[in-house]
C-alpha cells in the first residue's frame, strides 16, 4: 500500500496508530497519539479512512455553532384543539349486549348484565392503569338496572368521579367518569 507523509494510519494487530512522518522504502515512520516515532514495514499499515471521532459525532465546524444550536429554544408546537374537543372524553365503552356477544340468545337477564358489569369493571381498571382520565360508558336508557348498577361499581373506587355524559352526544343513556390520576398514598 503506498502511503505519504500526513497519512492517518493503524497499526494491524496493535492498538496504535498514528501519522506518518517518514517514509524510506518499505519502512514507514509513524508519530503516535502519543508523540512517539516508531518504524514499522508498509505491509504492517493501513490507511485510517474513517473521519475522526470528532467528525463523526458533530456537523458543525466550530463549538460556536454546535452552543449556539443547544441554546436555542426550539418551541414544541401543540395541535389546536377547539374548545370543545379539548374536554370530550378520550375512550368510550358502550354496554350494549348486542356490542359484547353476538347473540344473547340463551343468556338470561342476570348473565348480560354481570357481562356488561365485568366488561365496564376491566375497562375501567384499563383506564387506571393506561392513566386514561375520562371515559364514557354508554348503557343505554331502558329501565336503568344497569346504570345503577354501574355507580354502585364506580363508587367502590376512590379515585374516580362520575355523572351524566354529554346530553346532546349521548342523551341520557351515558355515564362519563373522571379518573384523578394523583391520589394521596395513605
Amino acid at each position: 500500500m503506498k502511503f505519504k507523509i500526513g497519512d492517518q494510519v493503524l497499526v494491524l494487530d496493535e492498538d496504535l496508530s498514528g501519522v506518518v512522518k517518514n517514509i524510506e522504502q518499505d519502512s514507514v515512520s509513524i508519530e503516535t497519539e502519543d508523540g512517539f516515532l516508531i518504524d514499522f514495514k508498509s505491509s504492517d499499515l493501513v490507511k485510517n479512512e474513517s473521519k475522526s471521532i470528532k467528525a463523526q459525532l458533530f456537523t458543525h465546524s466550530n463549538i460556536d455553532s454546535v452552543i449556539g444550536e443547544k441554546e436555542s429554544k426550539n418551541r414544541k408546537t401543540q395541535t389546536k384543539k377547539k374548545p370543545k374537543e379539548r374536554f370530550e372524553p378520550t375512550m368510550e365503552v358502550d354496554l350494549h349486549i348486542n356490542q359484547l356477544v353476538k347473540s344473547s340468545r340463551g343468556m338470561s337477564n342476570h348473565d348480560m348484565l354481570t357481562l356488561q358489569l365485568d366488561t365496564a369493571r376491566k375497562q375501567l381498571d384499563f383506564a387506571i392503569r393506561k392513566r386514561i382520565q375520562k371515559i364514557v360508558f354508554i348503557h343505554g336508557v331502558g329501565e336503568g338496572v344497569l346504570k345503577i348498577e354501574l355507580e354502585y361499581l364506580f363508587g367502590r373506587y376512590n379515585n374516580v368521579k362520575f355523572y351524566d355524559a354529554n346530553y346532546q352526544k349521548y342523551g341520557l343513556g351515558a355515564t362519563e367518569v373522571y379518573i384523578y390520576q394523583n391520589i394521596p398514598v395513605n
